[in-house]
């Protein structure tokens, strides 16, 4: 099963919003050449919210040529229409991606019972590993322990991203289905600590910058080296919180633009770091080595 640093990949675009298909693939060979552990291609992180069906297919397709096996590729699937993610899923799993990773449906807010019923559906529709991923600070909608431990009787449920940041929801987590399923971390500040308790990796916004150290957190944290991942997680902490000034991935992509990875394009209603968080970002790069 998948375990590490798994970035979650901005999506690069040029200054009128379309897919930079140049940058993408440097994007890619720098993730492979600093040693990050799986590529999660048009996540959250990689704007699926704005890409059209077809874009997101093709971003998908492109990454998974690009990579060429070399590592793992999760491809971002969720969507708030249940069949909408099912044909993302399929689309998916028909080029090639080792797995799918589903977000909880945003602004429809659906009931427990009908989280189960979303997951359980795509799950049977489509053979492929899937891995949830809770994030109830952008979606307004919390899967709880008890909906994840339903869900892991699916044999191809085999993770879920828990992206509360709260510790004692993730060992919850780990303690009811870990046996059955992989723990991810999805918060970037607490996810060493998570791999400390169990947990299998961390699907990461910071790996986009530091990718070979984030891959170093991990590596430490699953190993139960606890002082060096706590070390390690330290030199980082200015960079998770700097990468969280405005929405993600606004900052993100401004800080890989300083670093001259990519464009500053973004698409609406996203919009460019304001000038007053240029500095902070700034300076979380040179403290950790960046620029």
């Amino acid at each position: 099963m998948i375990s590490g640093s798994l970035v979650a990949l901005v999506t690069p675009m040029d200054s009128r919003g379309d897919l930079d298909w140049p940058a993408l693939e440097r994007l890619i060979d720098f993730h492979l050449k600093q040693g990050t552990d799986g590529i999660v291609a048009v996540g959250t992180t990689g704007e699926s919210a704005t890409l059209d069906m077809t874009e997101h297919k093709d971003a998908i397709r492109f990454v998974v040529e690009q990579v060429a096996g070399r590592i793992p590729v999760i491809a971002g699937t969720g969507a708030n229409s249940t069949r909408e993610a099912v044909e993302l899923t399929e689309a998916a799993r028909s080029v090639g991606a080792d797995a799918c990773l589903l977000v909880t449906p945003y602004y429809n807010k659906p009931t427990q019972e009908g989280l189960y019923q979303h997951f359980r559906f795509i799950a049977e529709a489509v053979a492929i590993p899937q891995i949830l991923y809770n994030v109830p600070g952008r979606t307004a909608c919390d899967m709880l322990p008890d909906t994840v431990e339903r869900l892991a009787d699916l044999p191809n449920i085999v993770g879920i991203k828990e992206a509360t940041g709260d510790l004692q929801r993730g060992l919850e987590l780990i303690e009811r289905v870990g046996s059955r399923m992989h723990i991810y971390s999805g918060d970037d500040a607490t996810a060493a600590e998570l791999m400390l308790l169990g947990g299998k990796g961390n699907i990461s916004v910071t790996a986009n910058v530091a990718p070979r150290k984030m891959h170093d957190i991990c590596e430490a944290a699953m190993r139960g080296d606890a002082e060096t991942a706590r070390r390690l997680n330290d030199e980082l902490m200015p960079l998770h919180k700097a990468l969280f000034i405005e929405s993600n991935p606004i900052p993100v992509k401004w800080a890989l633009h300083e670093m001259g990875l990519i464009g500053e394009g973004l698409r609406l209603p996203m919009t460019p770091l304001s000038p007053r968080c240029h500095e902070t970002v700034r300076e979380a790069l040179r403290q950790c080595g960046l620029l």
